[in-house]
């Protein structure tokens, strides 16, 4: 009984925090919802979604922008992904899939001062070239690695 006790004050207190950190504005939805750019993330190649997002701007490939991603993926539903960049002035980062139905995997939005490091886990349908773009002083720099996978995948 304790345990049960302690884990519902625990609950309610983390509950109690994130409602206070929203209502004070320090945590915002628009920042983790699509609504910003539904052309791009609805965008079925990758020149699609860099005309949507980029429109006239050149990437520069850059070794100032890491990615990490396994070589092969026993499991395309669950690829871990880790981006990071010692760049100066970031704005925002968005991760790319070349061969999935929408390339547009995620696209994070940055605060001045923050630090630009992103891990996440991503679907791949198949064995594709995954792409991190970083707009940094705007300028676009982009890094990508080739994940092959082997079976599963977000197609089946």
């Amino acid at each position: 009984m304790n345990s049960q006790r302690r884990l519902m004050l625990k609950s309610s207190f983390a509950t109690a925090a994130l409602g206070t950190a929203v209502a004070a504005g320090l945590i915002t939805p628009r920042s983790i919802m699509a609504a910003n750019l539904p052309n791009a993330f609805a965008a079925k190649s990758v020149t699609g979604v860099i005309n949507e997002m980029f429109a006239g701007q050149t990437r520069l490939t850059s070794k100032q922008v890491q990615i990490k991603a396994p070589d092969i993926a026993e499991n395309g539903a669950v690829v871990p992904v880790t981006i990071s960049s010692d760049l100066k002035d970031i704005q925002s980062i968005s991760l790319l899939v070349s061969n999935n139905a929408t390339p547009l995997v995620a696209s994070y939005d940055f605060e001045p001062g923050t630090e630009a490091f992103i891990s996440t886990r991503i679907k791949m349908g198949k064995t594709s070239e995954v792409e991190a773009i970083v707009k940094a002083g705007g300028k676009l720099y982009t890094a990508s690695k080739e994940v092959k996978v082997t079976i599963g995948g977000c197609g089946g």
